[in-house]
């Protein structure tokens, strides 16, 4: 990922072209290890192709990710039938007894704003 920002930011400062050179000078400019095969590896892959349809067509890819957690999350008490209710109940118990454990002192007098 590192490897991608570098190329990235010496495309965005105007070198529409970085060589290798280019992406392992930042790279170290921040003390990151360069690995040279992973260079090369992506300025292979990415020879002769607008950066901009690049992250077009890679926005595309990720648009199709399916990545909200609480559809599943509420699917799954619905397919459990006349059940649900108290899987819910117990889990609302469960939230309860972590709220009370916030409230509690556990900071032994001490707060970070004294």
């Amino acid at each position: 990922m590192k490897v991608v920002a570098a190329y990235l930011l010496a495309v965005l400062g105007g070198n529409t072209s970085p060589l290798a050179d280019d992406v392992k000078n930042i790279l170290s400019s921040v003390g990151a290890e360069a690995d040279g095969d992973r260079i090369e590896l992506l300025l292979s892959q990415v020879k002769g192709k607008d950066i901009t349809e690049l992250i077009a067509s890679g926005r595309e890819k990720l648009a199709s990710v399916p990545s909200g957690g609480g559809a599943v999350a509420a699917a799954a008490p619905a397919a459990g039938g006349g059940g649900g209710a108290a899987p819910a109940a117990a889990e609302q118990k469960k939230e309860e007894k972590v709220e009370e454990k916030e409230e509690s002192d556990d900071d032994m007098g001490f707060s970070l704003f004294d």
